[in-house]
């Protein structure tokens, strides 16, 4: 990053943008857009993928310039064309619909770890409780693993005190994999309180790069004014990330796309701005706004925090 020179406030202190880490791109997303991209150069374009690939309209825009066609269902793809199925994971009628396409699956290796838990534990006779949050497209495609009744949706204690299932049912739970940990936390309490009988994943669901960057920006928080979480607005990790800062800190949280989504009246009220990124937020993006407030006085201060180093193995194509 190349940051304007630094100004003080008119108190002689410099203020401070405090930038998380980690933040930005997980492992699955990576994959995801490297998926996209490779098929683009083995197959030529264009190559279609049913619904975005990863939710950031800035990293959907390049890949439509590359030749990519977004499509929102698989009838929507002209026979024999290259689809790819995207990182949030379809139902299994989806994959069954996909006829004589090439299919590239590029669901996220944590999301598929979630439906295995799901199929196991529906053939082992249990009810399923999916923690999550109602249309998302993983948690379609997580509810799309089982029969219809076999499996049902928990956003809330409201909606797990409205089940009609009696407490001697065998149950299990799974979370989506970008939820909030806090209130994952809090709705399987109120699972295994409720219920004699229930089984977990012996790993948490959610995934190690939600968990991250909530925990990051949790802390960041408390010493900011205000917290700008860079992602999109459909992006469920992103939208957790302001609610974790909102509850964690004393000023405002805001979700903006890009630099110019800022605020700038918040920012000219603000010693102490945390940010972070969210986990399909591409890193120029959040260099452009660092760059922005470099010109407005602030410090850039890299915060230190948790090394990711996982690394998801690539789609393998098949030849042309």
């Amino acid at each position: 990053m190349a940051f304007a020179k630094t100004r003080a406030n008119r108190c002689g202190s410099p203020r401070r943008v405090l930038l998380a880490t980690p933040r930005g791109f997980c492992a699955g997303v990576v994959r995801a857009i490297d998926a996209v991209e490779r098929a683009l150069a083995t197959y030529g374009p264009p190559v279609y993928v049913r619904r975005p690939i990863v939710h950031n309209q800035a990293v959907i825009a390049r890949l439509e310039r590359l030749g990519a066609i977004f499509v929102p269902e698989v009838a929507d793809v002209p026979e024999g064309a290259v689809l790819i199925v995207s990182a949030h994971g379809v139902a299994r009628a989806v994959r069954q619909s996909a006829g004589q396409h090439r299919v590239l699956d590029a669901t996220c290796p944590l999301v598929s770890k979630v439906h295995a838990h799901v199929l196991a534990q529906h053939a082992a006779g249990r009810h399923v409780l999916l923690i999550g949050h109602s249309g998302h497209p993983e948690t379609v495609g997580t509810i799309g693993q089982v029969p219809a009744g076999s499996i049902t949706l928990v956003a809330n204690e409201g909606n797990l005190a409205e089940l009609d299932l009696p407490a001697r049912l065998p149950v299990a739970y799974a979370v989506q994999t970008t939820f909030s940990v806090a209130e994952a936390r809090a709705l399987i309490d109120a699972i295994e309180a409720r219920f004699d009988d229930v089984v977990g994943p012996r790993a948490g669901n959610i995934c190690y790069a939600t968990t991250n960057r909530q925990s990051a920006i949790e802390a960041i928080a408390r010493e900011a004014d205000y917290v700008l979480v860079v992602g999109d607005a459909s992006s469920s990790n992103a939208n957790r990330l302001v609610e974790v800062a909102a509850a964690a800190g004393t000023g405002p949280a805001t979700l903006i796309g890009s630099q110019l989504d800022l605020d700038w009246v918040l920012v000219e009220a603000s010693q102490t701005i945390g940010m972070t990124a969210a986990a399909s937020t591409p890193a120029h993006i959040v260099d452009s706004i660092c760059d922005a407030l470099a010109e407005r006085g602030f410090v850039i201060s890299e915060q230190t925090g948790v090394e990711e180093d996982v690394h998801f193995k690539p789609l393998v194509l098949d030849a042309p």
